[in-house]
């Protein structure tokens, strides 16, 4: 069959694509032939690659790896599975409703009520026979009761918040999301890329009888160079960082849902699941047996290193959590904020991220469609609600929490669905973004109350209210007053620059306890 290059938007349903290993599949099909594992982490929200072969559905966006695959086109466009999270996405955000700024509404206010009380002013001391000193009060009153501090009491401080955070990695794209966050009574996480770090890492390592660990580690490496894999990534990685001795593999063959094999000094080395020890018919030593039976009940990914049949020992692959994350989710329990994580994986692996890292709730294995309607529930009873997200998969949650927030490193699309994003991808400035918005919103309710105090006060007096009690406010000491004013709610707005938002130092260093999985043959 002759292989064409065309352009994604001459696709049509019913063509054949050839997908190569490394590559994008260009849209919605049903596997016709071929075998390769699936990154659908984009779409589903889950870390592991799944296996697909004929008669597997696969999704447009997602990445072939370990083989190549013949698909026909079941979708394009508008129809993909892609297209439709964007549809979710557009209708959360506009579902949304718009408030009008507080401060303009003041300001606004504050016009009409200088403008009646110099009215009332000129009137008054008019007909009361002082001409002269009607006009002198009059624009006294309508000097003192410029709004300039009343309407610079929120903008500037919106303006100063804006600025703090974006100096600490807080993006705020949407000015109203950072208002909102003050009242949150949840905070809700997605797992994968959010609380973890969406890659696998070797956590445990058992050897066979005759076998020590690091030379189960170095045959496991030997074979798994060779392959484009996550798992085989993080067990070459590991290898590198024990500096275990480098062997060299030859004829090395990828196992579409098993693994991998290749010679090694002359020995066939396989490395895979627990698929692997069934089709092989290996006996695990018990000394072995208590490890991986532990790791499995801690819903890890449980690989085996088999040398012509005897088996070598085993590793514990998982997706490390961020350790920052133990630290935001304590302080957000410290702000009287609840914590819930939601996630595709299954409920093992996301009850095993809850009890290391102190989760409150948790909503496991939810299909991307269904997370905006899980943030829903948590937000029944008039709860305010926080997503924090980082794939395609969590945009339509972002859009429709009360709040959005996007991890840096996420999807374009998670980033445009969200109202702040973190730059630095670390989940403790989801409370530095909750700490800057109590700041602002004390700092605009207090320069509130000094203009609004402000005003009660100096109006009177500058239309001469208590003239017969011998103050006489002079224009030019209502000028003076009218700028001092303006200047304490622009200093007072300055010291929000004071707060602290950036964690206060480094957290500790890899904890392989602290590691879950998603990963399985």
């Amino acid at each position: 069959m002759e292989v064409e290059t065309v352009p994604i938007s001459e696709l049509h349903v019913g063509d054949i694509v050839l997908v190569r290993p490394g590559t994008r599949v260009p849209a919605d099909g049903i596997v016709i032939e071929g075998n390769a594992d699936v990154d659908e982490s984009m779409i589903t929200g889950e870390s592991r690659t799944v296996s697909k072969g004929p008669g597997a559905a696969v999704i447009a966006g997602t990445v072939a790896s370990g083989g190549s695959l013949r698909v026909r086109v079941t979708a394009v466009g508008e129809q993909t599975a892609l297209s439709g999270i964007m549809r979710l996405v557009a209708a959360a955000q506009a579902s949304g409703s718009r408030t009008q700024a507080l401060a303009d509404r003041a300001a606004a206010i504050l016009f009409y009520v200088a403008v009646a009380s110099g009215a009332i002013t000129l009137t008054y001391w008019w007909f009361s026979g002082d001409k002269e000193h009607a006009l002198i009060r009059t624009a006294t009153v309508l000097i003192i009761a410029c709004p300039h501090a009343l309407g610079l009491a929120i903008p500037l401080v919106i303006a100063i918040s804006t600025s703090l955070g974006a100096q600490n990695g807080l993006l705020v794209k949407d000015r109203l999301a950072l208002e909102r966050a003050r009242n949150l009574d949840m905070v809700i996480f997605d797992k994968t890329g959010t609380l973890t770090r969406g890659s696998p890492a070797v956590s445990g390592v058992a050897a066979g009888p005759g076998t020590n660990e690091n030379d189960l580690l170095a045959h496991a490496a030997a074979v798994e160079a060779n392959s484009e894999h996550p798992l085989a990534k993080a067990i070459v990685t590991e290898a590198k960082r024990r500096k275990v001795s480098t062997l060299q593999a030859a004829d090395f063959e990828a196992l579409p849902g098993r693994g991998g094999k290749a010679l090694v000094n002359g020995k066939t080395i396989v490395v895979g699941g627990p698929r692997l020890l069934t089709e092989s018919k290996v006996v695990v030593p018990p000394e072995v047996q208590k490890w991986t039976t532990a790791w499995a009940a801690d819903g890890k990914t449980v690989l085996y290193v088999v040398a012509e049949g005897r088996l070598l020992g085993a590793l514990a692959v998982e997706d490390e959590i961020r350790p920052e994350s133990k630290e935001a989710v304590t302080e957000l329990h410290q702000l009287g904020i609840r914590v819930a994580m939601i996630t595709g994986d299954s409920k093992t692996v996301a009850d095993s991220v809850a009890r290391h890292i102190g989760i409150d709730e948790v909503a496991a294995e939810v299909l991307p469609a269904e997370k905006a309607s899980a943030v829903k529930r948590f937000q029944a009873g008039g709860k305010k609600v926080a997503m924090v997200g980082d794939g395609v998969n969590d945009a339509p949650a972002l859009a429709t929490a009360d709040v959005g927030i996007a991890i840096g490193a996420g999807t374009d699309v998670a980033i445009e669905s969200a109202g702040i994003v973190l730059v630095r991808s670390d989940p403790r400035d989801v409370v530095g973004a909750i700490k800057l918005s109590r700041a602002s919103y004390r700092k605009m309710i207090q320069n509130l109350i000094w203009a609004t105090a402000y005003n009660v006060v100096a109006i009177p007096v500058a239309g001469g209210l208590f003239v017969r009690k011998g103050i006489d406010l002079p224009m030019s000491v209502g000028a003076v007053a009218m700028s001092l004013s303006t200047i304490i709610v622009a200093a007072n707005a300055q010291l929000l620059r004071r707060l602290k938002l950036r964690p206060r130092g480094p957290v500790k260093k890899r904890n392989l306890s602290e590691i879950t999985t998603s990963f399985y043959f």
